[in-house]
């Protein structure tokens, strides 16, 4: 009985059986809606639930990634290998002193909306940035000025060895959409974050809600509408991705059903029917033209995941970095 057999045994020992699915496709759980499938999947509804799964799958020997909004993600047309875990833990609350303590699975977008709608001041920026709590925390997501570094107190994180631990702030080495979490090498399992804790601001009510209708106005005006992962690439040190883009003449640029969109060239478009391979080709004709035109290197923002051949993600770095 190989690992898989026995993770799927252990799953329906413990009276998961029938809400564990095979080769689900994950073009249906990303943003950009396309990937292969996963070997198994399944859909977490509480953090015991997250937590039991990643020790059952590290038991076994099985890889595991957890998946929370599909966003800043790209997952390979040879889909996972192993078990995905579906971030769906809604969990939170909010104190009369606004402390915020919010499960990981918790939409970004939908609890900034309800804190405006409270008067809680803080998160008025994230209203219509798509994703989740543990990945806003990952990535240290941002917009218009604000940062989940400015909000995030502590976080709870299951380690590799199954261990839950609490860390502070400063222990999350937030940058430029980055974290400690996110910069964890090559080969070693990142930290899953369970749980975050913020501090927000009393406010306002109205202010707070002009405010994010601003926020909401002008995200509308800039971000192209359509099947994509958000901004592509980072910025720059000395300038924004899309102008550099757009400046080296690949807006609107196609290759497959992948797309540089006409509206906004730091976003890439799945036009209906785009592999993932039509996704790096872009990015890598983008990286290779912004270099050779102005000697700036692009990161992407979004993570690879999957099945991708080894000298592909090596080489995505390498453009990257």
């Amino acid at each position: 009985m190989n690992a898989m057999t026995k993770l799927v045994s252990a799953l329906q020992g413990a009276g998961y059986g029938d809400r564990l699915l095979r080769d689900e496709p994950m073009a249906l759980h990303t943003s950009f809606g396309v990937g292969g499938p996963a070997d198994l999947f399944i859909r977490a509804e509480h953090i015991g639930e997250l937590i039991e799964w990643l020790r059952l799958a590290r038991a076994h020997e099985v890889p595991c990634i957890v998946l929370g909004g599909g966003t800043n993600v790209l997952v390979a047309d040879a889909g996972i290998r192993g078990l995905v875990i579906l971030n769906a833990c809604q969990g939170h609350t909010i104190d009369e002193d606004g402390r915020v303590v919010a499960e990981s699975g918790v939409s970004l977008r939908e609890l900034a909306r309800h804190t405006v709608a409270q008067g809680w001041e803080g998160l008025e920026w994230a209203v219509g940035i798509p994703g989740t709590i543990g990945g806003a925390v990952v990535g240290n997501a941002g917009a218009y000025g604000g940062y989940m570094a400015d909000v995030v107190q502590e976080a709870q994180l299951l380690d590799a060895d199954g261990q839950v631990r609490r860390v502070q702030r400063n222990d999350l080495g937030f940058g430029y959409r980055t974290s400690a979490l996110k910069r964890v090498g090559a080969g070693e399992q990142r930290p899953i974050v369970l749980e975050a804790v913020m501090q927000l601001r009393p406010g306002d009510v109205q202010e707070l809600a002009a405010r994010a209708e601003q926020v909401t106005l002008q995200r509308q005006a800039r971000t192209p509408r359509g099947a994509c992962a958000g901004s592509m690439f980072k910025r720059t040190q000395n300038y924004p991705a899309g102008f550099l883009i757009e400046q080296a003449g690949l807006k609107g640029l196609q290759i497959g059903g992948a797309q540089i969109s006409p509206q906004h060239a730091n976003f890439f478009m799945n036009c209906g029917n785009a592999s993932a391979q039509d996704v790096v080709r872009l990015i890598e004709i983008a990286q290779e033209q912004v270099w050779r035109d102005f000697q700036e290197r692009l990161e992407p923002e979004i993570e690879l995941i999957g099945a991708w051949p080894e000298a592909a993600v090596l080489e995505m770095a390498s453009r990257g970095g």
